[in-house]
């Protein structure tokens, strides 16, 4: 008999699942070429479901259900409520740009894009490594279905067959990695490994193994170099509005189950992670800011951008054990949590003005593209700019902030290596503010290409000036998100 508490544990996805089958049902009665009944059910489908991740992450339990199939805590809560949000962000962006391009035909984009954030909750709630594997599959079949929308456009479908194939060697390869834990642990539960781990009656080697190909599985995840290669590639390829809904509330998925699987489940281990995780953040660094610095189109560079991002994650990620010590883990987990949001925060920013410049039959996607783009928007120009200058970690803006607490973390540290590679992810931010500033000059100082002038509707405008607004916001007063960051780590880490 499964209790009260295993249904309240995983109340908000079966919200979720509901909505996202009636307003799939809905849809078949829908006649507007623009979707516009299941554009708004689905919007308050996703706000009621954010609602609720909020109520339970503000009551700071920590719930088990199904025998510990799943868990219910502030941070997979937090983490699952963002994630909401920027879906519902990213479907205001991408509807305009879907229903130009054709996209709107029926209601797949909506219902897929639930059905994507359905999996993300399931693999931020997993406490078990088959629902972990459960969550990543619905996910990422979603978005393969998401990246070939456009049925009768080659690049899209391109993209699509690469994402496929690497996206299934990924998958095998975290499969792989899970059944060697599970055939030397005798357990598929998180916490049941990592007291085996613990135990230290395990021969290290075979941990060691298993250990390889979970790292590699997730590196994949995160678009982390040397498992890089599909992020330009999708990124480019794929339509824009979907780009945005691969590059944004995913990301939080994938920081959820690095924290599972390697903090919750393997911190034992962390001695031989944590070096893992060294070498992949230096070729992180390295490629994706050199790689940025020669791309002419916009998306592929923001994907480079983005594997350069993630290796400041990833700095943040391996400064949690130090010397056999756990005590700063809750600072550097927090600090990486803390860069993680705000990373998807200024995503949805940057690539809403590439979907806003985008036009009927014209994509936007060269930098050139934006050339001048100030003496034909002040406002978009400016919203843009903050979001660049944040990913280049310019203060005042959020970017500067969530860099400087990974490096914070970095030097509390007191080793001598995290340090020097806190000193070497500073020079490589350097390298990267270049490409930023580029198309902010671009913006700022040459003529137009064209004189059209960028037009939005209502719910867009609105939308995308706060996000602009949150970015500088949040950078002059970090506080209350760092705290919440804080706390829910804390707690993770307690139980």
């Amino acid at each position: 008999m499964i209790d009260t508490l295993s249904w309240i544990t995983v109340f908000p996805e079966i919200v979720l699942l509901v909505l996202a089958c009636v307003i799939a049902l809905v849809d078949l009665g829908v006649k507007s070429p623009r979707r516009t009944a299941t554009y708004v059910l689905t919007l308050l489908a996703l706000a009621l479901v954010a609602g609720l991740q909020a109520l339970y992450a503000q009551g700071g339990a920590t719930m088990y259900g199904f025998g510990n199939l799943t868990v219910s805590d502030a941070m997979g809560n937090w983490l699952k409520c963002f994630a909401a949000l920027a879906m519902m962000v990213t479907l205001v962006y991408g509807r305009p740009y879907a229903a130009e391009r054709d996209m709107l035909r029926g209601g797949e984009f909506f219902t897929l894009a639930m059905f994507s954030l359905l999996g993300m909750f399931v693999m931020i709630s997993g406490n078990n490594f088959l629902v972990i594997y459960l969550g990543l599959e619905l996910l990422t079949l979603s978005a393969y279905a998401l990246v070939a929308l456009r049925r009768d456009n080659a690049t899209a479908t391109e993209a699509a067959m690469k994402y496929f194939v690497l996206g299934a060697l990924a998958s095998g390869f975290l499969l792989y990695g899970l059944s060697m834990l599970y055939g030397a642990t005798g357990s598929l539960e998180i916490g049941a490994v990592f007291k085996a781990v613990a135990s230290g009656q395990i021969k290290h080697q075979v941990l060691i193994f298993g250990l390889v190909f979970i790292v590699a599985g997730l590196a994949f995840k995160l678009g982390a170099v040397p498992f890089h290669m599909w992020v330009p590639d999708v990124y480019q390829g794929a339509p824009t509005a979907v780009t945005l809904m691969i590059g944004g509330a995913p990301k939080l998925a994938a920081f959820a189950i690095v924290i599972r699987l390697l903090v919750e489940g393997l911190l034992p281990l962390a001695i031989d992670w944590q070096q893992m995780l060294t070498v992949l953040a230096i070729a992180s660094l390295v490629i994706g800011n050199l790689s940025a610095i020669a791309q002419t189109n916009i998306k592929r560079m923001l994907a480079y951008s983005t594997i350069a991002q993630m290796g400041f994650v990833l700095l943040g990620l391996m400064a949690g054990v130090v010397g056999g010590s756990a005590l700063p883990a809750a600072n550097a987990y927090s600090s990486a949590m803390f860069y993680m949001v705000t990373y998807v925060l200024t995503t949805l920013a940057s690539f809403g003005i590439i979907l806003l410049l985008a036009r009927e039959g014209f994509e936007s996607e060269e930098i050139a593209d934006f050339a001048g783009l100030n003496q034909r928007s002040p406002l978009y120009a400016g919203v843009m700019a903050v979001c660049l200058f944040s990913l280049a970690g310019i203060p005042p803006l959020v970017g500067f902030q969530a860099k400087l607490s990974v490096l914070q973390a970095l030097v509390a540290s007191g080793q001598s290596l995290y340090i020097a590679l806190a000193v070497f992810a500073v020079l490589m931010s350097l390298v990267g503010a270049f490409y930023y500033i580029r198309v902010v000059k671009l913006m700022y100082f040459d003529e137009p290409i064209t004189a059209t002038t960028v037009s939005a509707s209502a719910d867009v405008r609105v939308v995308l000036s706060l996000n602009g607004a949150l970015v500088l916001v949040l950078g002059i007063v970090p506080g209350a998100l760092m705290t919440l960051c804080a706390r829910a780590v804390v707690q993770m880490l307690g139980t």
